[in-house]
């Protein structure tokens, strides 16, 4: 990974923020390759059992803790309300734990935001053919993507990618309901609600033995959409 900035300084307006459960393995290369480049980590630890918690908090991450699992939108939600109760905090990144995001996107899409003067950033790994998720996942996400530009009115490439870049005034308006997996396409249909400025920029997904093995089963992605409806 990346020793130093790409293109620009540490910076300390924008806070990332990643929900944690059970990544004691991996979050600790996350923080440390992280922190050079975002002084301000933020790890919601959703009730871990195998010392994800005390792996963040040793390397240096602002740690907030949930003492049970609640899921992922619910850790998101406290993240993003810790990030925002700081001053210093223009912009939000959520990023994920287990180490498949590329830093080098995050820094590309804050200054995209900046530059193009947008609220919301959503990273898309579909933009360019650099990631290549195997056909049974890429089956699954488009249906996701179909499914949430359906509901929520937008038509993005890629619904369930957690790389987000999201302005303060943006993030603000974020109260998810949906604890778990569901967060995904409830926190597209509330950015887009906002009416404020957004787009979508390429990243490469790094989808390693380890992230493979933590993906989104066919099932669990019904769910998901069952989820949805219901509530």
């Amino acid at each position: 990974m990346s020793e130093t900035p790409i293109g620009s300084e540490a910076d300390s307006t924008a806070w990332i923020v990643i929900p944690l459960y059970n990544e004691a393995s991996v979050i600790g290369d996350v923080i440390t390759s992280l922190l050079p480049h975002f002084p301000h980590v933020v790890c919601v630890d959703d009730g871990s059992t195998d010392g994800s918690a005390e792996v963040a908090a040793r390397k240096g991450a602002h740690l907030v803790k949930h003492p049970v699992n609640l899921g992922q939108g619910a850790a998101l939600q406290t993240g993003i309300e810790y990030a925002l109760a700081h001053d210093s905090c223009e912009y939000i990144v959520t990023f994920d734990a287990d180490g498949q995001h590329r830093i080098e996107d995050a820094i590309e899409m804050l200054e995209f935001a900046r530059t193009e003067d947008v609220a919301i950033v959503f990273g898309s790994r579909f933009l360019d053919d650099r990631t290549d998720p195997g056909w049974i996942k890429k089956v699954v996400l488009k249906t996701a993507i179909r499914v949430t530009n359906l509901t929520t009115g937008m038509k993005l490439t890629d619904a369930h990618n957690g790389l987000r870049v999201i302005r303060r005034d943006a993030a603000a308006k974020i109260d998810l309901k949906q604890d778990r997996m569901a967060h995904a396409t409830e926190i597209v249909l509330e950015l887009g609600r906002t009416g404020l400025p957004w787009r979508e920029h390429p990243v490469e997904l790094l989808y390693t033995d380890y992230s493979k093995s933590k993906g989104q089963s066919v099932l669990n992605s019904v769910n998901i959409l069952v989820d949805l409806v219901v509530r």
